[in-house]
């Protein structure tokens, strides 16, 4: 082989194990699905919401009246929730069932009913 067709051949082999590598690595990582959700008072919208087991859920928290928590204790996870400051909230939904997520800042009359359902089947 001459110089160039050898220079070639090892680009080649060079290119499809980066390649086989980032292919690998994409579809490693799990896709997220992104979930926006508004705390108003008092409820949240969604109120229910759905995933398959195995799923990864970004939830995008907005409050546009009151601050508010957010709190899914099932999967140990909670976050505040400020007017004009978006959160974020990611899990893994790793068990199959119905999983209460509810607001754990108070946020005056009706916070008690403030809560919804996370529906995560097989």
């Amino acid at each position: 082989m001459n110089r160039i067709a050898h220079r070639r051949a090892f680009l080649a082999y060079t290119g499809a194990l980066a390649f086989a590598g980032l292919a690998a690595w994409t579809s490693a990582a799990p896709a997220r699905r992104v979930v926006p959700m508004v705390a108003r008072k008092w409820t949240f919208v969604p109120g229910t919401v759905q995933a398959r087991k195995g799923e990864v859920l970004l939830f995008q928290l907005t409050a546009p009246e009151v601050p508010m928590g957010f709190s899914l204790p099932d999967f140990k996870v909670r976050t505040d929730v400020v007017p004009g400051q978006p959160a974020t909230l990611e899990l893994v939904a790793d068990k199959a069932g119905s999983f209460t997520y509810l607001c754990d800042v108070f946020c005056g009359e009706g916070h008690e009913t403030m809560n919804g359902t996370l529906v995560v089947s097989e």
